[in-house]
């Protein structure tokens, strides 16, 4: 056994330290958009990633932490995300099967009839907030009714970026405000206050912020009104190409019945995901056999070839050529394999934020910011700029959300404000904004399973760029926040 003199010597970070991490992923990120625009994420910005966690090992290594320090930490980033990753697989799965077995070209189909284009984005947004309220998740609400209404979209000739900012709006309305939703639980309990109590205080921030959204999505629709004798021509084309390849009968809305069924019933979200692809493989087998032929290469349907097609719809996605571009392209996604370069950029992203929280080069940013916000309001900005940073150079909304609670929760305390102020102002700041971020694991999931580049939608994600914009006016204006009755002694918790 080494001699305790022959330990390495633990130093802190310095100020260079965690900013030079931090100015690679700037320049390298910068860099990949730079050369290969909407392509980056293709690739070099997971590369780019890889390269921004060797800096932030090397400068553990420099300041004496063992290289074993490093891969733990990093074995630990790996295994926080085991949830998503299974999710994402199974949401891959679901997009395949669910376009093979004409689930999705029946929401489309009966969408079309029923959703005008100059209302079309805020009932996007009304849809999707109800439904991820009901389930608590917006990621399971935009990979199944978004993928539905953002293809609606491209057949209606409306904005699918203006759309999939309307579906992100009204999923993360729901999920803030659900009490089945785990980071609105997780929110609670970070800061140790009753999940409705929260909830009711979300609501002062969440209900404004989505009517200053539902006001602008229907002014952007009103906009749309000069269009309406095109798009009732495309909505004619479009019904009659996808009644002539698939049969559609509202049998084909079982498998997302199940979803929600399993949903409400608190069932994991990776196995309802992935019971409801296989689910509507099944039942598309015998609802849709010429469309499972065609699609495994066989003249009829056999039990081998009905196999074969929902094998290769949950690996690989569906894929048609109905000489229909519009129907095409709608219909020819999904897959498990769709998910990987997705998987890849969430990898790399939280393994970068779990090096940068484990050898205290986060913490080195965020605390002279604590030092200098004298006022309440300066407060809520700090602890704004932490979450959103966190969502930028972590690349994980659970980091956004619970290193700010864990980080701030002493000081709200010596203020004399209540923990449900800091729940809600990281509900909102962390939370709500990491789908704005390209690399951020909800940025990478909202743009793969929509089908639009971050960039594109993130102008139009009202609500999730005023929730947190409100949540920081409050701080400056005292309105619906909560005092304690005293300011509370912070010394053990400080030292927890």
């Amino acid at each position: 056994m080494a001699e305790s003199g022959d330990l390495p010597t633990i130093r802190e970070p310095s100020l260079a330290d965690a900013l030079i991490p931090l100015l690679t992923l700037a320049v390298s990120i910068g860099g990949a958009l730079a050369l290969f625009g909407m392509q980056a994420l293709d690739g070099p910005i997971q590369t780019a990633l890889i390269v921004c966690c060797m800096v932030a090992a090397l400068i553990a290594l420099k300041n004496g932490h063992s290289w074993a320090s490093v891969q733990k930490a990093g074995q630990g980033a790996l295994a926080s995300i085991t949830s998503a990753i299974f999710i994402l697989l199974a949401v891959g799965a679901l997009i395949g099967t669910w376009n093979l077995s004409g689930t999705i070209p029946t929401l489309v189909y009966y969408g079309i009839q029923a959703l005008s284009p100059t209302w079309y984005y805020v009932a996007s947004a009304l849809i999707c907030g109800v439904i991820a309220l009901s389930i608590g998740s917006s990621w399971t609400t935009a990979g199944t009714i978004g993928v539905g209404l953002v293809g609606i979209a491209s057949m209606l000739e409306v904005s699918t970026a203006i759309t999939a900012g309307a579906v992100i709006s009204g999923a993360y309305l729901g999920d803030k405000l659900s009490p089945l939703s785990e980071t609105t639980i997780l929110a609670s309990q970070m800061v140790k206050v009753d999940v409705y109590t929260h909830i009711r205080n979300q609501f002062w921030t969440s209900m404004p912020a989505f009517l200053f959204a539902a006001v602008i999505f229907t002014l952007l629709g009103l906009g749309r009104v000069d269009a309406e004798g095109q798009t009732e021509l495309q909505k004619v084309v479009e019904l009659d190409s996808l009644n002539g390849i698939f049969r559609i009968t509202a049998l084909n809305l079982l498998p997302l019945l199940l979803l929600v069924v399993m949903s409400v019933r608190k069932f994991p979200a990776s196995v309802s995901l992935l019971l409801s692809a296989i689910f509507a493989g099944i039942l598309g087998a015998f609802l849709q056999p010429a469309v499972y032929a065609g699609f495994a290469g066989e003249e009829s349907l056999g039990i081998g070839g009905a196999v074969k097609a929902i094998w290769q719809a949950m690996a690989n996605g569906f894929h048609m050529e109905s000489g229909v571009a519009d129907v095409d392209r709608l219909l020819s996604r999904g897959g498990m394999s769709s998910m990987l370069h997705t998987l890849w950029l969430i990898m790399g992203a939280v393994t970068f934020g779990a090096l940068l929280d484990e050898f205290g080069l986060i913490k080195r940013l965020i605390n002279p910011l604590i030092y200098r916000a004298k006022t309440i309001g300066g407060l809520f900005l700090t602890v704004f700029a932490s979450a959103f940073g966190l969502n930028l150079v972590a690349g994980d909304q659970y980091i956004a959300l619970v290193l700010p609670t864990r980080i701030f929760r002493a000081e709200f305390a010596k203020r004399g404000l209540a923990p449900q102020n800091l729940s809600r102002l990281a509900a909102d700041c962390g939370t709500v904004t990491s789908p704005l971020v390209p690399w951020n694991s909800c940025g990478a999931f909202m743009a793969a399973v929509l089908g639009v580049p971050t960039l594109l939608y993130l102008p139009f994600c009202l609500f999730n760029i005023a929730s947190p914009a409100l949540s920081v006016l409050y701080g400056y204006t005292g309105f619906k926040l909560v005092k304690l009755d005293r300011p509370m002694d912070t010394k053990s918790d400080s030292a927890a």
